[in-house]
């Protein structure tokens, strides 16, 4: 029996009021669906709307490309399976031995305020299966409690760093900053320098710094399914 993993995409494409557009990261979805499905895992992505979720402009740029993105341009499967994401409200937790979540700007609009995929969260979780995030993903935590507790409270977490949200000159464009939210819903947040490859794991809670730091949260992911 192969292993089943649930990605969960943005469907936001508005830059907060800059006119601008965004929506996933393309080397947070590319380079961890390879890691698990070169290994045999069968991935199944999803969005709040379903359909064609919305890809961040800047993460297409040359110098944003690696060879997972790269593949991916060629992947007519996988292009596919973008085009028909199902809708979140469809999916259940039971189907699947993991949820991971690739980042990207905009889940910070949506999948913050979602409470479809804020159950979902729970219910992984609470069924003793593992939770994953990249970059802005964790962002999807910021609501998610269990017995009236934040999931992260006095988990060891990390997530985009208020400095690469600097570097990137959208601290004042974003709804919240990971790194803050984090903190201030208990989590034990750590980073190293900013731009590199970092994941945490805190028993089935995995969380990843920035986009360089998805394919090691794909192999910790790995681990624990």
């Amino acid at each position: 029996m192969s292993k089943k993993v649930l990605f969960v995409l943005t469907s936001h494409d508005e830059l907060g009021n800059t006119g601008e557009k965004t929506g996933f990261w393309t080397e947070e979805l590319a380079a961890p669906y390879y890691a698990l499905s070169d290994k045999g895992v069968d991935i199944t992505l999803a969005s709040p709307k379903g359909g064609l979720p919305p890809i961040d402009p800047k993460s297409e740029d040359p110098s944003s490309q690696t060879d997972a993105t790269r593949r991916m341009d060629n992947d007519e499967v996988l292009k596919d399976k973008l085009k028909n994401t199902h809708k979140l409200s469809d999916v259940k937790s039971e189907d699947y031995d993991a949820v991971f979540y690739p980042g990207g700007h905009g889940p910070l609009w949506d999948l913050a305020e979602d409470k479809v995929s804020q159950q979902l969260i729970a219910d992984f979780y609470t069924n003793e299966k593992p939770v994953a995030f990249v970059c802005h993903a964790p962002g999807a935590l910021k609501d998610v409690k269990i017995d009236g507790e934040y999931l992260v409270n006095g988990k060891n977490v990390t997530g985009f760093t208020n400095s690469e949200e600097e570097a990137v000159q959208l601290t004042d464009v974003v709804p919240f900053l990971v790194e803050d939210m984090l903190k201030k819903n208990g989590g034990l947040y750590s980073k190293i320098e900013d731009w590199s490859p970092y994941a945490v794991v805190d028993g089935r809670l995995i969380t990843g710094q920035n986009p360089a730091s998805s394919e090691k949260v794909a192999e910790e992911l790995l681990k624990l399914i």
